[in-house]
């Protein structure tokens, strides 16, 4: 799937990127200060060495002139000079570097903190390649502008400046003529970011859809394996590639046009006004320039357009971080958060009686996946949510953990509405198993625990025996230290569930969510967890969602959905009594010819 392109960034949206990229060096302005005077000092040595050179060929030189002493000091400084800017350049860039790396790290915590506080249906309409891009490669565009092109370019302002003073300093007729050539380049400049800004953008899109592609290869490869589909995923990954291709070429075409051939030809055009300048004065025998003139302003050019060269080498990098900054300030100004709790509350979920009144929800603001819902499970009580694919049960669990916001009726907690928990406590207190539960890279025993180091081993120890999940675990050599690889692709699914199941219990919830919990488990295991199960319901709450109804037939509460309403409720025997559509499910599942 590839994203919708973005809208390009106008001249404004790039000014106000720059804006809030700068206000992160807030907290660095001593470090930044000292670096600038470094800067600084290392501008005034380049500046310094074209005219003790010049004053060596028009004092010296020229005239054959060698006292030891002066000539003795002249050379002495222009040493000192040049080994102190190297090590005046050492300590500056280190210095930048430091800031830099220190700003970039910051930016991706930002980053990263935002997107654990983004709600559901952000990751819904999200690629998350897409999230991976902005986090990695798009902060890491912005320390390459910190790191090189703002020193970049506040160190050649510094040189360009003291370069024309100095060229003032020792023929300001000549330098006025050179001062022409700084509008052409401001115009190649003001090109190449009007252009390149375009193609930039559209390479940093390309990027993050490569990434997005790749994402989802590595995620759903068994699946691309099982269905042979290896050769669309390549074809589809090459149509991505070859758009970042194209637009890569874009750019180096405009790169190979405006940036050094462009200024290398306004310097041979101010060169050829300052060899005609000297040319024609030459004639003048009143006058005539001096040799050492001549050659500090030839190396003032040549001073003055390197670190042109270097500002317009730079602009691509200050385009793509410019690009990158304002997609990662995108996804920190992003309005799709979870929903909203009150922190400051002092409710905590005590009992665990659980009610649904009148609640209407929608996932995309236009279908309603949930209709009036409305139901109560008192504490102890087991409610089982069953009904075809697509009937609402999972949208019913998503509401309950808060992982959406619901937009009509309320969902209330002891009496009080879900909304004015804090979260954490609602967290701690709901225990939830997935069909499909997700194990973290790690030891079966971080697993069990989170990193909660309030659990000890024996906490973690116990809550495997009861879930009768100790028994597997005991046969690995290294038990509850065994390494748990990414998504725990090395255990089975069965075993996976069980270390879930460990996992819910030794957090000792108050209200217990199922989603299809035994649904990987097979049917020897399954017995066990049942009984396991039984004694877990016991003072807790319990919303099970359920496709094999044999599960849940001591279940207090059944309700029966259909297209996002409650078509029936009632007891295992009530609802088999009734005849209607829980009555056709089991007789669908238990093989019995219906009517």
């Amino acid at each position: 799937m590839i994203e919708k392109k973005q809208p390009l960034l106008s001249g404004h949206d790039q000014w106000k990127a720059l804006t809030r990229l700068l206000t992160y060096t807030s907290p660095f302005k001593k470090p930044i200060t000292f670096a600038f005077v470094l800067l600084l000092l290392m501008t005034i040595g380049d500046v310094l060495g074209p005219i003790l050179i010049k004053v060596f060929i028009d004092d010296f030189l020229t005239p054959r002139s060698f006292p030891f002493e002066p000539l003795v000091a002249l050379a002495a400084t222009y040493i000192v000079i040049q080994v102190g800017n190297v090590f005046i350049m050492y300590f500056q860039q280190v210095k930048f570097q430091e800031i830099a790396l220190k700003i970039i790290q910051q930016l991706r915590v930002d980053a990263f903190s935002r997107v654990q506080a983004l709600g559901m249906r952000y990751f819904d309409q999200t690629p998350a390649g897409s999230i991976v891009s902005r986090v990695t490669n798009d902060t890491e565009a912005i320390k390459e502008m910190f790191v090189s092109v703002l020193v970049s370019f506040i160190q050649s302002a510094f040189l360009i400046v003291g370069i024309f003073i100095a060229m003032f300093i020792l023929n300001a007729r000549l330098a006025l003529f050179c001062l022409v050539i700084l509008p052409i380049i401001f115009m190649i400049m003001k090109t190449y970011r009007k252009y390149s800004s375009v193609f930039y953008q559209e390479l940093r899109e390309r990027l993050s859809q490569l990434n997005a592609k790749l994402a989802e290869s590595l995620s759903g490869m068994v699946m691309v394996q099982a269905f042979r589909q290896e050769k669309r995923m390549q074809d589809e990954f090459g149509v991505t590639n070859q758009y970042h291709y194209n637009a890569g070429m874009r750019n180096i075409k405009i790169d190979g046009l405006l940036l050094r051939p462009a200024i290398n030809l306004v310097y041979m055009l101010a060169l050829l006004i300052i060899l005609s300048f000297f040319g024609i004065t030459s004639f003048d025998a009143a006058g005539g320039i001096e040799i050492g003139v001549l050659y500090a302003f030839i190396n003032y050019l040549d001073r003055f357009f390197e670190p042109i060269n270097q500002v317009m080498q730079r602009l691509s990098i200050f385009q793509q971080a410019i690009v990158a900054a304002s997609r990662v300030f995108k996804l920190l100004d992003e309005k799709e958060l979870e929903p909203h709790q009150h922190p400051e509350s002092s409710r905590s979920l005590e009992e665990g009686e659980i009610e649904f009144r009148n609640v209407t929800f929608s996932y995309d603001g236009k279908q309603e996946v949930l209709k009036n819902i409305s139901f109560r499970a008192k504490p102890g009580e087991t409610v089982a949510l069953v009904g075809h694919t697509g009937s609402g049960k999972s949208s019913i669990i998503n509401l309950l953990m808060r992982f959406y916001e619901f937009e009509k009726g309320d969902i209330l907690i002891d009496g009080e509405s879900i909304k004015k928990f804090k979260k954490e406590d609602l967290r701690e207190k709901m225990g939830l198993v997935l069909q499909d539960p997700f194990l973290f890279f790690g030891t079966v025993a971080s697993n069990i625990r989170l990193y909660n180091e309030a659990l000890t081993d024996q906490d973690v120890r116990e809550a495997a025996e009861f879930v009768q999940a100790h028994t597997f675990i005991g046969k690995s050599p290294d038990q509850y230290e065994q390494r748990v690889v990414e998504r725990g692709a090395t255990l089975s699914s069965g075993q996976r569930q069980l270390i879930a199941f460990a996992r819910t219990i030794v957090a000792n919830p108050k209200v217990l969510i199922l989603d299809e919990a035994t649904a990987s488990i097979d049917t020897e295991t399954e017995e066990a967890i049942q009984v396991a199960l039984e004694r877990m319901r016991k003072g807790r709450t319990t919303i099970a969602i359920a496709h094999r109804l044999s599960t849940i037939q001591d279940a207090e509460q059944i309700l029966v959905l259909h297209h996002g309403e409650v078509v029936e409720r009632g007891t295992h025997q009530e609802l088999l009594t009734q005849q209607g559509l829980y009555h056709k499910m089991y007789l669908l599942q238990n093989g019995l010819p219906q009517g």
